[in-house]
């Protein structure tokens, strides 16, 4: 059923990396167009954050069902479901004049980049081989991080010059072409296991205990921390937790298969993909600081990440080429150093304006050095790792990390900012929010050097 006749082509690479874009033209242009947002739609400051976050949540939500269901009926035909959604979302975001559209909008994008995340990779997995596995992954990940930086820079240029919602019409367009540019690719499934049951069960399970989460971490300051509504919520989530892993632990049609963990490759490659997506809560901070702090535009913000963007895109093939050559360990672990190092400049807001919007500037393009370095090592370590008949729910998981990775490190900063910024003024709350984002980095720098081994990724390409 994988097309055995098929190779993967340019044009079906082309068609999955713009499949890719539209998430981030929707989900990364949002972080630097939120005050033009704020006024237009007249929505506060904590239904802004909630839309915002939604997308990634809802798509790491049922980005490991999406997958898994994308093994069972056909990941191109998940592909296409999660592109003719994403068409839907932006055309709610389009039409939005309230809160209303903006949310339902947000989350049916998150359901749709469930959908097309985790179906792409095990296309490419299906219909590539070896080093040229390695090279069109390579460009997925130009297309998921490297996405991250255009979208970013494209979207301040946007709002400023064309208005915020020219961006969803973009998104339109590209979802498109991806259409267009995928059609000619054959079906892929994994082999009839006879078990097609779908685990409705514990998808509820997790649909609440991430809810309840993500409130929590969004609306605790505005509720109030001992408020018994966040104590309810607290406790909502550690049950929640506790009932998951025991009711899925040991199922045979279970949504997150806890078998894939006992791979240690596979582990560290997801641990620390959840937490350097964690810190994409730095460009929301960044963002927003410089444009409430600064005085900056939404393009002048944007511009601050074009050495990011640059950065991010050179370095993923050269990721590519070191994995190859020394094999993924070493470029993720000097990815994760360089982006520590990035994020914790961006926190000197004692520094003057010039000398801050270059520090800045530099901390973006660390950034993206060290993004773009561990993109395609940590992906080809979970892929390699992940047996053909689970490949689907495999890549769900990874990329379940990165979305409620970006998800929680989008909130948390935000959050973080937010209560500084009311009692002690925004130089305080961006230097808090940074912080925040250190320790992500940090943490996913140990969990790349106790998880991953030495030998990862080193006999795979002859």
């Amino acid at each position: 059923m994988m097309g055995t006749t098929y190779k993967g082509s340019n044009k079906m690479i082309t068609g999955i990396v713009f499949g890719v874009l539209t998430f981030w033209l929707f989900a990364q242009a949002m972080v630097n167009v939120v005050p033009a947002i704020q006024k237009d739609l007249g929505i506060s400051m904590g239904t802004l954050n909630i839309a915002i976050s939604l997308t990634a949540l809802f798509s790491g939500i049922f980005i490991v069902a999406a997958g898994g269901l994308a093994d069972k009926v056909g990941r191109k035909k998940i592909t296409n479901i999660g592109l003719i959604l994403s068409i839907i979302g932006s055309l709610c975001l389009v039409l939005a004049n309230g809160a209303a559209l903006l949310i339902i909008g947000r989350i049916i994008q998150g359901i749709s980049a469930a959908c097309i995340m985790p179906s792409t990779i095990a296309l490419m997995k299906a219909y590539f081989e070896g080093a040229e596995r390695q090279r069109a992954l390579s460009f997925w990940s130009i297309g998921s991080w490297g996405g991250s930086g255009v979208c970013s820079l494209l979207g301040g240029a946007i709002a400023t010059y064309m208005g915020w919602k020219w961006i969803f019409i973009f998104s339109i367009i590209f979802a498109v072409l991806a259409l267009w540019l995928i059609k000619d690719t054959p079906e892929s499934k994994a082999k009839d296991s006879g078990n097609s049951k779908f685990d409705i069960g514990g998808l509820i399970i997790f649909i609440i205990t991430m809810l309840a989460l993500n409130i929590f971490i969004t609306q605790g300051a505005e509720i109030g921390w001992t408020n018994w509504i966040t104590i309810a919520l607290v406790a909502v989530t550690i049950i929640g937790a506790i009932i998951f892993v025991k009711v899925e632990n040991g199922k045979s049609n279970a949504l997150i298969d806890f078998g894939l963990f006992k791979n240690a490759p596979y582990t560290g490659a997801t641990v620390s993909n959840f937490l350097l997506n964690a810190v994409a809560g730095t460009l929301v901070v960044a963002n927003t600081y410089v444009q409430e702090g600064r005085g900056f535009t939404s393009f002048q913000s944007g511009m601050l990440s074009i050495g990011y963007l640059i950065a991010v895109l050179g370095m993923i093939r050269v990721g590519e080429k070191i994995l190859q050559k020394i094999g993924a360990k070493k470029p993720m672990l000097w990815g994760a150093f360089l982006t520590l190092i990035g994020v914790g400049v961006m926190g000197l807001t004692f520094l003057p304006d010039v000398a801050y919007t270059i520090v800045v500037f530099i901390g973006f393009a660390l950034f993206g050095l060290g993004l773009g370095l561990y993109a395609t090592p940590s992906t080809d370590t979970a892929v390699s790792n992940a047996p053909d008949d689970k490949i689907g729910a495999a890549s769900g998981i990874y990329k379940m990390a990165s979305s409620l990775g970006s998800a929680f490190g989008v909130a948390i900063s935000a959050t973080v900012y937010a209560m500084i910024a009311d009692k002690s003024g925004v130089d305080a709350a961006a230097t808090g929010g940074i912080i925040t984002n250190v320790i992500f980095a940090i943490i996913a720098l140990l969990s790349i050097l106790f998880m991953v081994p030495n030998n990862a990724g080193k006999n795979e390409v002859k």
